[in-house]
């Protein structure tokens, strides 16, 4: 499996996510958001899969920031609603995955 994966599935997991958002809800927030981050891990997962500069770097950046909004949402809940979680649970293992990945290639833990 290529860097490219996960960055194309969550892609499509955020655009999803966006969309049942505004359409069960009305929410133009989770439309905006949920679009916005699919593109950039649209992008980062072209970038991967094409082997060119930044890829990585882009999608441990936005895997960060799904977790970070993932985190936010969730403390505003009280960690109670489950879409919040899932954001915080894929946003940690992408991060994790890819800063794994990263220190594979740029070794900046040892």
């Amino acid at each position: 499996m290529g860097l490219d994966h996960p960055a194309f599935t969550l892609s499509g997991l955020c655009a999803v996510g966006g969309l049942m958002g505004y359409f069960r809800k009305g929410s133009v927030p989770s439309l905006v958001a949920g679009l916005g981050v699919s593109a950039l891990y649209g992008v980062s997962g072209y970038l991967l899969n094409q082997n060119a500069n930044y890829g990585l770097e882009l999608a441990l950046g936005t895997s960060s920031l799904l977790f970070a909004a993932g985190l936010s949402r969730s403390a505003s809940t009280g960690f109670k609603k489950p879409i919040p979680l899932a954001l915080v649970f894929l946003g940690g293992l992408s991060t994790g995955y890819y800063l794994k990945k990263y220190d594979e290639f740029y070794p900046i833990f040892g």
